[in-house]
């Protein structure tokens, strides 16, 4: 995968797990593409352990895993905003 195809999907991951989890995140659109990557490599992480797969393509699968990983960053981050 390219560095555009990363960045459209850490794009497209961080924007659909901001929306799914409210509340106040951080940043704008960069941050949400930021987030969005380390999603796609924290979920593909995940994914190849589970035996799910990898982020290595462009598909719904891949997107999902993007958007799981996004979703455990923003969990994380807002576990350590609190303190």
């Amino acid at each position: 995968m390219g560095i555009l195809s990363w960045i459209v999907l850490g794009l497209l991951a961080g924007l659909i797990a901001k929306a799914i989890r409210p509340g106040a995140d951080p940043g704008g659109w960069i941050v949400t593409i930021l987030i969005g990557i380390a999603g796609g490599v924290l979920g593909g992480w995940i994914g190849s352990l589970l035996g799910w797969g990898t982020v290595n393509g462009f598909s719904l699968r891949t997107l999902l895993l993007a958007v799981g990983g996004a979703l455990i960053i923003l969990w994380v981050y807002a576990l350590l905003k609190k303190k």
